[in-house]
């Protein structure tokens, strides 16, 4: 394979901050075995730097104050280049000589460049040898023709001195340098000593702005690189990993499972939006901006959260800790905002006083002090239950009502009106249709909703194990029976856990029904699904029993509403609105009756109202 040599020099050009280059270069020392390795840095901040190269995979960030009062930082991340070419060369204590210029009020470079992901197909030298036969005419500023010059004249003194040298560096930099090497150069008079130069370990919170990689990618390096595994690293494997995670993540705590097609449609549109701003691979903001329109802010969400975490912290980092934000570093960062719970509220001409919610004093305090010995409902959401269950009542009539009517040629009769529909449709037969409405005999008594049919995998999990039946508290509510997440597993307040249906059963009137999760009667049901079904047909009171489903009921259980005298009526789930599913799938158990007088603190709003729309 080509490589950027001269005499027994080699230089490997990079992008800084970027995980493709830092690759490289470790696969290039590997090949190369240098007996020097020269960087991009200048020989005054060589102590502070190699500390918090030493101190890595934590984060260290060098600073110090330039002669007009600006404070200038550079963090120490992983995947950059010269930080890998230094961390391998201390590896094996071969010696590192810092090269470049001290220059101060350096301007800012944002000159576009092409993918790093381009490397993984075309290879380093391909790109290199692009950009340097495109720039190889420019006309390099002042401050840069300076600091060429110095890079160029110790790299010719590292030659002299005999051994291979490996020297990493940015790739604008290389036409000029390559230029330099091949005429003597001079030592430019410059900076020898900076005093003030400090080194802090960088804070959490601000990994997650400031760093050149997505955190999590960044993780992914460290970790492949501690088990020299690194030629396997692909940014779009990461991508699709870092959803999968998120994905996870957001069935855990938000209970909603995304399809392959959201999926796909995520992966698509992240795809086409790189492509538009002339990149490869999606960025971080991209994969986050994708996630929101495939599905909802509560995933984007997690996308950012998983994204966003750099796993090696510490408590007692030994040094001082800084807090960097993006405006500090002139970073062209872009601002998201995530609106995890949407609330509909009237704008008051009045302000009135906002009750904040209480915190926990420390993590897991809320889920450790519920005791689950004398649970109950949270009122606003039985109302809210109670009222879907009559909305589907009805609309099953209607749909029932609909199909047993009766549509035939005008006689002599105009039975019950005119079917436009149908005249419409059979025009062209000269005939004029109309309907008879044959009213349903009987009502409803009972209802199913089935979300997730919560089938077990291989290893017998379930996503909703917790199984339990409610008896009505009064005679505005019917009986319940459902399987759901577990109570007291995400907390949003003391005493307060939200929960999520799996699927349900209503029977109305209230107190009749027994355990039917611990009845024998029910112990042929298959499923959970089966056994809600079966309940609902023996406790219902009336003819007609809804089932609302993504699948239709076993034919078995047909036939035993059937020698109950009894009918199901089959709602797709999918007929139903995705926003009205949303809200009644979730749901809060309460830790005691007391806790009902604080809990509308802790439970937003826009649970507490219902639309048939």
């Amino acid at each position: 394979m080509k490589r950027i040599e001269w005499k027994n020099i080699r230089l490997v050009p990079i992008l800084h901050n970027r995980m493709e280059f830092a690759m490289e270069v470790k696969r290039q020392f590997e090949e190369f075995r240098p007996d020097h390795v020269a960087v991009e840095y200048p020989d005054t901040l060589k102590g502070r730097i190699l500390e918090g190269v030493k101190r890595l995979p934590l984060l260290s960030v060098v600073h110090y104050q330039e002669g007009d009062g600006a404070f200038t930082y550079l963090p120490l991340e992983p995947t950059d280049g010269q930080v890998e070419a230094i961390r391998m060369a201390l590896e094996r204590r071969i010696p590192v000589h810092f090269i470049d210029r001290d220059t101060e009020e350096y301007p800012l470079d944002s000159t576009p460049m092409p993918d790093p992901y381009a490397i993984k197909r075309i290879g380093h030298f391909a790109y290199c040898q692009a950009y340097i036969r495109l720039h190889w005419n420019d006309h390099s500023s002042p401050e840069d023709t300076l600091r060429e010059k110095t890079m160029a004249y110790h790299l010719q003194q590292l030659s002299r001195e005999g051994g291979r040298t490996l020297f990493v560096g940015g790739v604008s930099h290389i036409p000029g340098i390559l230029k330099m090497l091949g005429q003597p150069q001079t030592q430019v008079i410059g900076r020898r000593r900076r005093t003030g130069v400090g080194l802090a370990h960088l804070h959490k919170e601000s990994s997650r702005e400031v760093m050149g990689e997505m955190p999590f990618l960044a993780a992914a390096y460290e970790r492949a690189r501690s088990h020299e595994d690194c030629e396997k690293l692909d940014r779009l494997r990461i991508n699709s990993q870092l959803i999968a995670v998120a994905r996870k993540r957001h069935w855990k705590n938000s209970r909603e499972e995304l399809s392959l097609s959201q999926i796909r449609v995520l992966h698509k549109f992240s795809r086409n939006y790189a492509l538009l701003t002339g990149h490869l691979v999606p960025d971080f903001y991209q994969l986050i901006i994708a996630a929101r329109g495939a599905a909802d802010d509560n995933f984007s969400y997690e996308v950012w959260e998983k994204g966003s975490e750099y796993p090696w912290q510490t408590e007692e980092p030994g040094l001082p800790v800084l807090r960097l934000r993006g405006e500090d570093l002139f970073l062209d960062h872009k601002r998201i905002r995530f609106h995890r719970q949407l609330k509909s509220l009237r704008r008051r001409l009045v302000p009135v006083p906002v009750r904040k919610k209480g915190r926990e004093r420390y993590p897991g305090e809320w889920r450790a002090g519920f005791k689950g010995f004398s649970i109950c409902s949270y009122p606003p959401e039985d109302v809210v239950i109670e009222g879907y269950g009559k909305y589907l009542q009805k609309k099953a009539l209607e749909i029932r009502s609909e199909e047993n009517s009766r549509i035939e040629p005008f006689t002599s009769s105009m039975l019950d009106g005119l079917d436009v529909r149908e005249t419409i449709r059979k025009w062209g037969q000269g005939k004029v249709y109309v309907k008879e409405e044959r009213p349903i005999r009987g009502r409803v008594g009972s209802v199913v909703v089935i979300f997730d049919p919560d089938l077990a995998d291989k290893d017998e999990r379930e996503n909703f194990p917790w199984c339990v039946t409610w008896l009505g508290e009064h005679d505005q509510e019917s009986d319940m029976a459902f399987y759901s997440t577990l109570a007291g597993e995400v907390m949003e307040g003391p005493g307060v856990s939200r929960c999520q249906y799996g699927g349900f059963m209503l029977t109305y009137p209230p107190l009749r029904v027994y355990d039917i999760w611990k009845d024998p009667f029910f112990q042929m049901a298959r499923s959970k699904p089966e056994r809600l079904l079966m309940a609902a047909l023996d406790y219902s009171l009336d003819k007609h029993v809804v089932y609302v489903a993504a699948s239709p009921p076993p034919g078995w259980c047909l036939s035993m509403a059937a020698r109950l005298g009894k009918k199901v009526i089959y709602l797709p789930i999918g007929t139903l609105s995705p926003a009205t599913l949303k809200k009644i799938k979730q749901f809060h158990v309460l830790d005691g009756h007391p806790v009902r007088n604080y809990a509308h603190h802790y439970i937003s709003p826009s649970r507490r109202s219902f639309s048939n729309n």
